[in-house]
């Protein structure tokens, strides 16, 4: 039988540090506040002239250097995002020029904080079909500016980073052993950019009304994400027959700390199996994902063998998990 496995990753975090007291000396907050309510205390801001392809650019390079791969040996590229270089063309083919990855094909994925998941989702089926021999998977986002630095709900949840992964086919008794994707359209309100797309397109009115920064309903969100989480998490284990104990490592969307801890403690994985990093990078919605994953492996948090279960939440609604055997 032939899986896809994950042969290599990279990761990318500008260099700027955004700390809670900065947020302080701007917004009616505080650092106790941010840090009860979310587990954040910093997070990394893009320079004004970085778009999503160049983190997506160090990100990749650093993975396919991994894989001791040169870029023209890449057949696929798939990059989650939205907050893409530009509407058209994608961030894909953007860093499929960075790169020089010529003899691939290169698309986006937006499923907002669940992208990563299900571009990943997408590759696994591309190499287990045998279409595709070398895949990379990258999730980049420069949230930072589609922000609202005035919104003191959202400016303190989010940062900006990338991270990549090579996918290769294996017949050896490891890679992804499952994964699965699902959405509810229904609750698109919760989670949402309003502004600049054919709906309200872009205008002196809809900048005026600011609808081009995320919007975000949060208390709604976070009861739905933890109702959805624990299940879906508990479904990804019961379909492989596998009882939360044998996890070596969970690694969840980093968005918000108490939804974290909700999920592991339906799944009673002590803290310490959690791969947590928000305090230091805040939500990078599609990245966060490989750039956790990214650290867990430099770490050396993983090993072979280990059982790793991946989940993420984000705007749609979108859901999405992935079971690993590494």
């Amino acid at each position: 039988m032939i899986r896809s496995r994950i042969v290599s990753t990279g990761s990318y975090l500008p260099q700027r540090v955004l700390k809670n007291s900065d947020l302080e000396k701007t917004v009616d907050t505080s650092d106790e506040w941010i840090t009860e309510r979310t587990g954040i205390r910093e997070r990394r801001i893009a320079d004004e002239n970085q778009a999503a392809s160049d983190l997506a650019y160090e990100a990749s390079k650093t993975a396919i250097e991994r894989a001791e791969l040169k870029a023209e040996d890449i057949d696929l590229i798939i990059v989650a995002t939205v907050t893409g270089d530009m509407p058209f063309p994608s961030t894909a083919c953007f860093l499929q020029n960075k790169l020089g990855a010529f003899n691939s094909a290169a698309f986006d994925v937006n499923a907002a904080c669940s992208g990563f998941l299900y571009a990943l989702y997408i590759a696994d089926n591309f190499v287990k079909s045998g279409i595709h021999k070398k895949v990379l998977v990258v999730g980049t986002e420069v949230l930072s500016k589609v922000t609202d630095w005035d919104d003191r709900a959202t400016c303190v949840l989010f940062g900006d980073g990338a991270g990549a992964v090579i996918i290769e086919p294996t017949d050896e008794d490891r890679g992804i052993l499952s994964m699965h994707i699902n959405s509810d359209g229904r609750m698109w309100e919760l989670i949402q950019l309003p502004g600049g797309g054919s709906r309200n397109p872009a205008s002196c009115d809809s900048v005026e009304q600011r609808l081009h920064y995320i919007k975000m309903k949060g208390n709604e969100t976070f009861k739905v994400a933890v109702r959805t989480l624990e299940e879906l998490v508990i479904k990804t284990l019961e379909e492989n027959n596998l009882d939360s104990s044998r996890l070596s490592l969970l690694i969840p969307h980093q968005a918000n700390l108490r939804i974290i801890q909700a999920t592991a403690e339906r799944l009673k994985l002590p803290m310490e199996k959690v791969i947590i990093n928000l305090d230091r990078y805040g939500n990078t919605s599609a990245a966060s994902i490989p750039i956790a994953l990214d650290e867990a492996v430099e770490n050396g948090r993983v090993k072979n063998g280990d059982y790793i279960l991946l989940e993420a939440f984000g705007g749609g609604l979108t859901w999405a998990s992935a079971l690993v055997k590494w």
